[in-house]
């Protein structure tokens, strides 16, 4: 019993992305939800006792797949900057693929005042960028002397930009060469030495260039790559 209420929720959380995602927050209904789940309106009612209450559990689906996503990069052995570049190209396939995710960052544009500690996808992403980037910094991965604000708002800001191109239509083909294409510019101002160390391009591409490397880079005159500093 308790396996197949955890489907049917599965289910209407799926329902409500993809409904949100097509027609907006405001323009959903839960009767047209319950029924892309193939559900009662009772079992909806069931499981959430509100609409704001989906939207906080797409939400927190789309803020799962990516802080799942980032854990296992870095498990993996990808340094910080690798692992956030890694992350770009998985939330260009995931706005196609996955409904919870451009579901949850048009609940974001479109709920603003939500109360202080509901779920906001949009601060999730742009928390593991600047997460991730500062880790790299402290991981001798950027370049001395790089003006830090202005290197953290300008990664933030093209990260942002993926959403932006993929809500306006983009392909999804070349919303992946564009997330390379952006890397390629940011990587050599961002990086000492070269930038090639870093794939710039989805995973398994043939064109996808180094694997990718297991820690940061070394700093100058240090025998291991620093720790990261918290």
């Amino acid at each position: 019993m308790q396996e197949r209420s955890e489907r049917t929720r599965r289910r209407l959380v799926r329902a409500g992305a993809e409904m949100f995602h097509r027609n907006g927050y405001a323009q959903s209904t839960l009767g047209d939800i319950a029924r892309t789940a193939g559900v009662t309106k009772g079992a909806l009612y069931f499981h959430f006792g509100s609409k704001d209450e989906l939207a906080e559990a797409v939400q927190q689906r789309g803020a799962a797949l990516l802080g799942d996503t980032v854990r296992e990069l870095r498990a993996a052995g990808a340094s910080p900057l690798q692992a956030l570049v890694t992350t770009t190209h998985w939330l260009a396939r995931a706005l196609h693929d996955d409904p919870a995710v451009p579901a949850s960052f048009r609940i974001t544009k479109e709920c603003t005042g939500r109360p202080a500690g509901t779920a906001d996808f949009h601060r999730a992403w742009l928390g593991a960028v600047r997460t991730l980037l500062r880790q790299a910094r402290d991981a001798g991965e950027l370049r001395p002397g790089l003006g830090w604000e202005s290197a953290e708002s300008l990664v933030a800001a093209a990260a942002c930009g993926i959403e932006a191109l993929a809500a306006a239509g983009m392909p999804n083909d070349e919303l992946r060469s564009r997330v390379a294409a952006m890397w390629e510019l940011l990587l050599p101002g961002l990086v000492p030495g070269t930038a090639a160390a870093y794939a710039v391009h989805p995973p398994g591409e043939e064109s996808a260039g180094p694997s990718v490397p297991a820690t940061a880079p070394r700093r100058p005159g240090t025998a291991e790559p620093l720790e990261c500093r918290r």
